[in-house]
């Protein structure tokens, strides 16, 4: 994975970053805009239930029916972004369909790629400020 332990939270400031530029250079562009607080919450609670259920889950090999719910955050995640453009804008710069593609089924993977998306609203949170 281009994430990992040691860079996972940089990653997701770069990611905060660009997309803060490109709104601030397409201003009066609405699909420009980076996207809210809200919606990034949502994308990382459709996560949250995934991470508890792995938490207490002792093996690192992931279950059929596991790798089936991680695919089918990844199928909710891409039909946000197909709605709402600031969420596309956001799912390409974070590379999260290629991210969850390369969890592979390992647990610790997973757990990396929640990290991330923690980070990721994090972000988004400290240096995007108020939503518009």
């Amino acid at each position: 994975m281009r994430i990992n332990q040691e860079n996972f939270a940089n990653e997701a400031e770069k990611v905060i970053n660009e997309l803060l530029e490109l709104q601030r250079n397409n201003k009066n562009d609405k699909d420009s805009k980076i996207l809210t607080t809200s919606k990034i919450r949502n994308l990382l609670a459709m996560n949250v239930d995934i991470y508890n259920e792995l938490m207490n889950y002792d093996k690192e090999e992931l279950t059929p029916e596991q790798i089936g719910r991680i695919q089918y955050l990844k199928t909710r995640m891409l039909y946000e972004a197909g709605r709402d453009k600031p969420v596309k804008n956001f799912v390409i710069k974070a590379h999260l369909d290629k991210f969850i593609d390369e969890i592979d089924g390992k647990k610790s993977n997973y757990i990396l790629f929640s990290r991330y998306m923690e980070a990721l609203v994090a972000y988004r949170k400290f240096l995007g400020g108020r939503d518009e």
